[in-house]
């Protein structure tokens, strides 16, 4: 049967949002906070792809509470707020091999500062936003991902789909299981989906939101939870590094962060511009664990969760046009990261507020599926617009003059634009090459060893994706689809020795040859795959499309 030949349910809201993260969540609690000030009605519908609140959601994290302390100013008085450890500590190390050397803080520049923000687990904050727009009367549904738009006869944007339920693998309909999806219409859509979503990957190139703009620049981010001893916890302290076990041509850093109940969060930032493709971001997580400057704080603990996903980079010079017919990008489907305070929170949930206001205000004038201008002017005059344009080249000189100059030029360039007000010596710096381009042949590059890891400080990938908890259901369309099934082997293996091996931190993809060592087969283990959307990124031909499972499928992350 045709999809047109499908009968579909439908419902109608004021505003329905892809995505509980934080702008989602943010934009939802101002909507009804602006609809009960004016003793007005506005609905609003929340879809979550994850099987429940935060079951996606992995962040760093050390929050900023600036947009929070807007959104809700009495937080912290809560019975259970969703941070209670600020603070108390700030380093910032220069790894070796061997060694580090602690970089003053004095010669940060003022934003760096991490004092005054709170340390702790972004899926936490998440489940309580929700619980909070719930109270409010949001309506929320885990477990459904919105799978396609859906436009009016003006190829305005009406809304989304769900995607079906109880599809086979070979796209048959399951007997008494399917479901089709329904349609969710509104008079503003708000796609709020993280990093690479599907749905704005797909607005974008249909409205050419990008025109003008650099391209978008990413980073894979891995990250591990750990319980360690009293002896090990020193609550407040936060650590970021940069150096090894990256060369000076790769960019990235780490996190660690001590927080809650003895819990330490330990992770890995790898820049997906890398050029070399024998280059394996979770193997280099795994050996940077056993520096004598990390080791110390995880020896004797354990760890309980895992996870990965992508890093909006680009800042500034890619944030895209924010509206549409019919609907906005806000969070990181536009990407608002502030790369060299590796935070983006904030600015998520302050855009989510903005657009908030723009459609609340479009609704009590009667409009519908129109352009929210109002949500790009106000974007612009923000803080969150300020906060990337201080940082906007710290990106770009690093990719251009590798760690070392690279750093020393963009903490100058963020110093001088701190004290004028956004001035900079270099103006705005451009990206140039996409994240894919950015992949050399193999030939240019030797293959890396890894240790193998020990099972105590260090896991293999396999192992690692059972403490992401991930689960999806096996008879079901694969979720990463091949625009040309030949490319892996006939082009990727052997121009780039078929980084997908290797960049995918679950272990999802995979060459395998037959008893004599040849005849290479390229397989997709869809099931273990952590929706970090790496794939869809750094595929040097573009080949891999990552589309949402089936709903509630993924990672079922527990305080990441």
């Amino acid at each position: 049967m045709s999809d047109d030949a499908i009968e579909r349910d439908s419902m109608d809201y004021d505003v329905v949002i892809v995505g509980a993260g934080p702008a989602g969540l943010a934009a939802a609690i101002r909507l009804k906070q602006l609809a009960a000030a004016a003793e007005a009605e506005i609905s609003v519908a929340v879809l979550e792809k994850g099987s429940e609140i935060g079951a996606h959601i992995l962040s760093g994290v050390v929050f900023d509470p600036k947009a929070l302390d807007e959104l809700l100013p009495d937080w912290r008085d809560d019975p259970e707020p969703p941070y209670d450890t600020q603070v108390k500590t700030d380093k910032f190390l220069a790894l070796g091999p061997h060694g580090s050397f602690r970089l003053p803080n004095l010669m940060m520049p003022p934003l760096m500062n991490n004092h005054g923000n709170y340390v702790g687990s972004l899926a936490v904050m998440c489940r309580w936003l929700a619980a909070k727009a719930e109270e409010l009367g949001v309506e929320i549904y885990p477990g459904f991902a919105a799978a396609e738009p859906v436009y009016n006869d003006d190829g305005s944007i009406k809304g989304v789909r769900i995607g079906d339920m109880g599809v086979a693998r070979d796209g048959a309909h399951k007997d008494g299981m399917y479901t089709p999806g329904i349609d969710i219409h509104a008079k503003y859509t708000f796609i709020a989906e993280g990093v690479r979503g599907s749905l704005a990957k797909r607005l974008i190139r249909e409205f050419a939101l990008d025109q003008g703009k650099e391209p978008p620049k990413f980073g894979i981010g891995l990250k591990e939870l750990w319980k360690v001893p009293d002896a090990n916890f020193k609550p407040g302290l936060v650590q970021h590094t940069f150096g090894w076990p990256l060369d000076g041509d790769t960019g990235g850093g780490s996190f660690l962060y001590h927080f809650g109940d003895n819990h330490v969060s330990v992770g890995f930032v790898v820049h997906l511009n890398y050029k070399n493709p024998y280059l394996s971001p979770f193997d280099e997580f795994q050996r940077f664990k056993h520096h004598p400057d990390i080791k110390k704080h995880l020896e004797g603990g354990e760890r309980v969760a895992y996870g990965a996903r992508a890093i909006t980079e680009g800042g500034l010079q890619s944030v895209p046009k924010l509206a549409f017919p019919g609907g906005a990008l806000i969070g990181c489907s536009a990407g608002f990261v502030n790369v060299p305070r590796i935070k983006g929170s904030h600015n998520a949930m302050k855009t989510g507020m903005l657009a908030a206001e723009a459609a609340f205000d479009a609704i009590r004038a009667g409009r519908a599926g129109d352009m929210l201008e109002a949500y790009e002017a106000a974007y612009v005059a923000s803080w969150v617009f300020k906060d990337l344009k201080l940082v906007r080249n710290a990106k770009p000189l690093w990719s251009r003059f590798g760690t070392f100059w690279g750093i020393v030029l963009g903490g100058f360039d963020m110093w001088v634009n701190t004290i004028t007000g956004g001035w900079s010596p270099f103006g705005t710096l451009k990206h140039g090459k996409t994240d894919a381009a950015s992949t050399e042949p193999a030939a240019k590059h030797a293959p890396i060893s890894y240790p193998k890891p020990d099972g105590v400080i260090s896991f293999d990938k396999l192992t690692s994706v059972a403490f992401s908890f991930t689960n999806h259901e096996e008879d079901q369309p694969v979720h990463l689809t091949l625009k040309d099934p030949s490319i892996p082997i006939a082009v990727n293996l052997p121009k780039y020795a078929e980084p997908a091996q290797r960049y995918c931190p679950a272990a999802v993809y995979e060459v395998i040859y037959d008893d004599q060592g040849e005849n290479p087969k390229f397989q997709i283990n869809a099931q273990n795959c952590v929706h970090c959307k790496t794939c869809d990124i750094k595929d040097p031909s573009q080949n891999i499309n990552w589309v949402p499972p089936e709903g509630g499928g993924g990672p079922n992350y527990p305080n990441m």
